[in-house]
């Protein structure tokens, strides 16, 4: 009995890990008009949701009542600065 509890810990450890929340890519698409997503929210129900910049903002109050979380990654659309010298 001691081993099938090891296992079952292991199982748990393993749920955990896969999940974190990982940095969204091109290929994660928004569920409402299929741009590049930029604001995942994770709901409590269990579902995800995958939004770009615009209907991210658009629907963050509610989904703040729905989701366990969210991860919002809109500070990668703003430029990064190219030179060192800028004014």
């Amino acid at each position: 009995m001691g081993n099938a509890k090891g296992a079952h810990d292991d199982e748990k450890e393993a749920d955990v890990t896969t999940g974190l929340a990982s940095t969204l890519t091109a290929a994660d698409r928004c569920d409402r008009c299929g741009a590049r997503a930029y604001v995942r929210a994770r709901l409590s129900s269990g579902g995800e949701l995958l939004f770009c910049a615009h209907h991210g903002r658009e629907h963050l109050p509610k989904l703040q009542g729905l989701a366990s979380t969210i991860q919002d990654e809109t500070d990668r659309l703003l430029p990064e600065p190219v030179g060192v010298d800028a004014p």
